[in-house]
């Protein structure tokens, strides 16, 4: 049985080298260089507040837990243990405790799903240390949601249910990581539920994309077509990359998600302009020209997740990695800093080269290491024939 699975093992790296030679031109050196230069900038300039804009700005918002996220995946191939230390100061600061803003409406912020954000670290970071405390807040927290069901209204001012298309980053896998970590099915089937009824309120399936929420039902851009954020179908992208890395083949459950993957991201792989970056608004970019990296680099994740996986051909959306990966190389300033980046908001936005957000470095190191893990995988098992 160990030989047959070793076998089988080494079969796939064999068919996945051979299948990707000829379309990756990609090498780690186009990767690690770029990937470390940019962690250790933000890590250079990191900050938060600790008094005022906790939502978006304290140490555990979500701004700041997508990009542990993507330090977490990017700890896992550097050489340097500094990421991971980092990462532990920053659960320490916490306290490994999930963050509400109780000053205006608690039950608001207790199921707001971005508050929901940092425990995908709590999980990445017991899968690693196996320490109890780094999960007892983030299970009270899961547990008081799923035995008090939130409000049902789909409305986009009701933030207790995924009502917005970014909630699919935010919540679902860190419901999912507490059902693989725990095997409580009671998460899988809210995380499920809770999915399936965003997907049906915001996703257009002749257009393949959603809808940030639904004020933009009836808004047009001024091309006269519908508005579909950039970042905001990014995050859906990313987040199926995600759930799809947790529900494991065999589960009843998963051919929804694959399903939903491939007609999403084949849609947005279509609109990657001709320098490889996608834009703030995806069926307007003449309103909008300039690069947006948060957008690109989620996309590219879950693109080349697709790929790694087997979920979409190699041969055709291998290129379309590789373009987007050296558009977003362009985007590096000298010292590190990730350019081109929307601030913070709900729809198409203009962007400058000098705008930066530590959700756009996030998603970029989350980019940088699904492709580069191909890749070191591939090349350990040539090096070893």
């Amino acid at each position: 049985m160990i030989f047959r699975s070793l076998f089988c093992f080494y079969f796939w790296l064999l068919f996945i080298g051979v299948s990707l030679a000829g379309t990756y031109q990609l090498t780690e050196q186009d990767l690690i260089p770029a990937m470390q230069k940019v962690a250790d900038w933000q890590m250079a300039n990191f900050t938060y507040s600790t008094t005022r804009g906790l939502h978006d700005r304290g140490v555990g918002s979500w701004t700041n837990a997508t990009l542990y996220l993507g330090m977490s995946r990017w700890a896992e191939i550097a050489a340097a243990d500094k990421y991971v230390e980092w990462l532990m100061d920053i659960g320490n600061i916490l306290e490994w405790q999930i963050p509400a803003n109780f000053e205006s409406n608690p039950r608001y912020w207790l199921y707001h799903a971005d508050e929901l954000c940092i425990i995908q670290l709590y999980e990445a970071m017991y899968s690693r240390f196996q320490q109890p405390e780094m999960l007892v807040a983030a299970r009270e927290r899961l547990d008081l949601i799923i035995n008090n069901p939130p409000d049902t209204s789909m409305i986009y001012t009701n933030k207790q249910s995924w009502t917005w298309c970014d909630a699919l980053f935010m919540g679902p896998a860190a419901f999912l990581g507490m059902w693989k970590i725990t095997g409580d099915e009671s998460y899988l089937i809210f995380a499920d539920e809770h999915f399936k009824k965003t997907h049906r309120h915001l996703y257009h399936s002749s257009e393949r994309l959603f809808y940030r929420d639904d004020s933009f039902f009836n808004r047009k851009e001024a091309n006269g077509k519908d508005i579909f954020w950039g970042r905001g179908n990014g995050w859906v992208a990313a987040g199926l990359a995600n759930i799809l890395k947790i529900i494991p083949e065999g589960n009843e459950l998963r051919s929804f998600y694959e399903s939903l993957f491939r007609e999403h991201v084949v849609r947005l792989s279509e609109l990657q302009d001709d320098s490889g970056f996608w834009h703030a608004s995806l069926l307007d970019p003449e309103s909008y020209p300039a690069p947006e990296t948060s957008a690109t680099a989620m996309i590219t994740y879950a693109i080349a997740y697709g790929v790694n996986s087997g979920l979409l051909p190699a041969d055709k959306y291998a290129p379309v990695v590789e373009k987007a990966w050296k558009a977003l190389l362009t985007a590096i300033h000298s010292d590190g800093k990730l350019g081109w980046v929307q601030p913070i908001g709900a729809d198409p936005k203009t962007v400058t080269a000098e705008m930066t957000a530590v959700y756009g470095i996030g998603a970029f190191l989350m980019a940088g290491t699904e492709i580069a893990s191909s890749i070191i995988k591939i090349n350990k098992y040539f090096k070893n024939q």
